[in-house]
């Protein structure tokens, strides 16, 4: 069983980047959770979820011990970094100071997410440069497997405009690491 905790600022797709994860675990025939946690979001606190998938059975949806940890922010880091199973990795954007993490039994990945999507003139696609990273870090789906969860989810919400953009700055998280 593999539990990830997306966490960033409202606005910044880390909800979405939890649904396209669980779409792939389901897609791909495994029991899957998404739990969200949205609160003062829209005031710019910080949101999060988590998502469990594998072949078992998932008792407790909620947070416990995830494996991974995506922090799209400082806010988020400071508030997750201590919840990280031991060995587990934690992958952060470029505006995450981790310099007085004290923790040396994870991994922690910085990935430039937001250099990344501007380059390719999608700003708003540096959470789906981590969805990218994700896949490839965990190694549990394919690269293939992610994209048409992607599409699933974007044609879903009716925003596929950016479909092209979206698969390109994929690619970029997804060989970046």
């Amino acid at each position: 069983m593999k539990e990830i905790v997306f966490a960033g600022f409202g606005g910044q797709g880390v909800l979405t980047s939890g649904l396209i994860i669980s779409d792939i675990a389901v897609e791909n025939g495994e029991n899957a959770t998404w739990m969200p946690s949205y609160g003062s979001a829209m005031r710019g606190g910080t949101a999060n979820c988590t998502v469990k998938y594998g072949e078992g059975i998932i008792y407790n949806p909620s947070q416990e011990e995830p494996n991974l940890l995506l922090a799209m922010n400082q806010p988020s880091f400071d508030m997750f970094i201590g919840k990280v199973a031991k060995d587990g990795i934690v992958l952060v954007s470029e505006v995450v100071d981790t310099t007085a993490c004290t923790r040396d039994d994870v991994k922690i990945v910085v990935v430039p997410c937001h250099k990344i999507a501007d380059e390719a003139n999608h700003s708003r696609g540096a959470n789906i440069v981590m969805t990218g990273a994700i896949i490839k870090l965990l190694g549990d789906h394919t690269m293939e497997q992610g994209k048409a969860a992607m599409e699933r989810m974007f044609n879903k919400k009716g925003k596929n405009k950016f479909s092209e953009l979206n698969e390109t700055v994929f690619e970029a998280g997804y060989n970046y690491i």
